[in-house]
């Protein structure tokens, strides 16, 4: 098998969500489910996506045609962030109380109307 037949007939297969992928497979001939039948079997092998894969597989066997589309076109893929900060360093909040159940360096206090002791807790 040739390094090619390793690939998937999508580019970004593996990263694709499940939802997504079952829309971009239905630009796919019946040679290029086969095909990713064939990788995804080998590899990930997730019954879910199979039973996508092998459905569109059969509807394409029962006279469906491929959609158009460009598998280029990837609207799953994030934008590259635009780096910096909106916040500036002194933009933390104060320090607050402790809560009131306590943190190790300070323990909760019993409140003043419920003294400690057997059958107040």
């Amino acid at each position: 098998m040739s390094a090619e037949r390793n690939a998937p007939p999508i580019e970004g297969y593996e990263g694709l969500p499940v939802g997504t992928l079952q829309h971009r497979v239905r630009a796919l001939t019946q040679e290029q489910m086969r095909e990713l039948i064939d990788y995804e079997s080998a590899h990930a092998n997730r019954p879910n996506v199979l039973e996508i894969l092998n459905g569109r597989l059969r509807e394409l066997e029962n006279g469906a045609e491929p959609s158009g589309g460009d598998q280029s076109f990837q609207p799953e893929t994030p934008q590259a962030p635009r780096g910096g900060s909106e916040v500036s360093p002194g933009g933390q909040g104060p320090e607050g109380n402790a809560p009131p159940h306590g943190v190790p360096a300070q323990p909760a206090k019993p409140k003043g109307d419920n003294p400690p002791g057997p059958g107040n807790g």
